[in-house]
């Protein structure tokens, strides 16, 4: 379905119907005779355990507070929300952390109680070493608590990124927002399509993804483009945010190819199309329809032992 850039207010009400739908219910213990002994266990095994990591060093950001620690040699963070969402949903922006943060969703999603993530892996183009760090800092936050399926936020080349991931791992993705996302390399940095490219950042490509040369490039099977029948299979849902005029990522080589196949294959996507926009600025003046979207796709939390 493709809507044109609706103004909503921030869904307040949708976290709490999220919150309502993965509450466990709590059954009396009725080994226990002491009324008030149950009520102690009860505040006790509900309490959460501090977040932490080892090395750490505390931040905030966008008045949230962040842990800073490394993982699998790479610079990495955690936002942790005044009060998290039950299961601990965690969205996951792959680059770019901090461009258009408030138009794409971080802010919000922390106000509604997810964590959010980041860990640098630099200008790598979801390359096999980048996807190697990936799994690092997955395993890193599922250690401590997080849910199983994580929400991926994949801005511009992030694009590449979050689907190369979440297509070798679609049991551990929920959601993809996908925002001006790069879903073939050969439109961007390629340049091989109507779009600019980019020379400089095509040459760094080929040699950190192991190719020989461009052509080897051009012939490989793996882009995002070509990689949805895992994701569609697990129901991963997605959603991307397109300016219409986009001259760098254009729709048609990106978006709208991931559109069609993925409908194709039974998949759920939406697309929200921006009328006269570029590539900048990226996300929405208002980002609570893809919030809902986010909200709406969250597996339930699963029940407390």
């Amino acid at each position: 379905m493709k809507r044109k850039n609706p103004v909503y207010p921030l869904r307040c009400a949708a976290a709490v119907a999220l919150l309502l739908a993965v509450r466990p219910s709590m059954a009396q213990d009725t080994k226990e005779t002491s009324p008030s002994a149950n009520a102690a266990r009860a505040e006790v095994s509900s309490a959460p355990a501090a977040l932490s990591f080892p090395g750490e060093t505390i931040d905030s950001w966008h008045g949230f507070k962040r842990h800073r620690f490394q993982v699998d040699g790479c610079e990495a963070w955690v936002v942790e929300p005044q009060k998290a969402l039950p299961g601990k949903p965690l969205s996951w922006c792959m680059e770019f952390p901090d461009a258009f943060a408030e138009r794409c969703t971080a802010p919000q999603l922390l106000q509604a109680g997810f964590h959010h993530a980041h860990i640098v892996v630099g200008n790598t183009f979801g390359s096999p070493t980048a996807l190697g760090h990936f799994d690092a800092f997955y395993k890193a936050l599922k250690a401590r608590g997080f849910a199983e399926r994580v929400t991926l936020i994949g801005l511009s080349r992030g694009g590449l990124y979050a689907y190369r991931w979440a297509s070798a791992n679609p049991e551990k993705v929920a959601v993809i927002y996908g925002d001006a996302p790069v879903c073939d390399f050969k439109s961007w940095p390629g340049g091989k399509g109507k779009g600019k490219g980019s020379p400089t950042d095509w040459n760094s490509l080929i040699s950190l993804y192991g190719f020989k040369d461009g052509q080897e490039a051009l012939a490989w099977p793996g882009n995002p483009i070509d990689t949805l029948a895992p994701l569609a299979k697990a129901k991963v849902a997605i959603i991307h945010v397109v300016g219409d005029t986009d001259d760098v990522v254009p729709v048609a080589e990106n978006t709208a190819l991931i559109e069609q196949r993925y409908k194709a294959l039974g998949g759920e996507i939406e697309v929200i199309h921006k009328p006269g926009v570029g590539h900048h600025p990226h996300g929405l003046e208002d980002p609570g329809p893809v919030v809902d979207f986010i909200l709406k796709h969250q597996p339930p939390a699963p029940a407390a032992p």
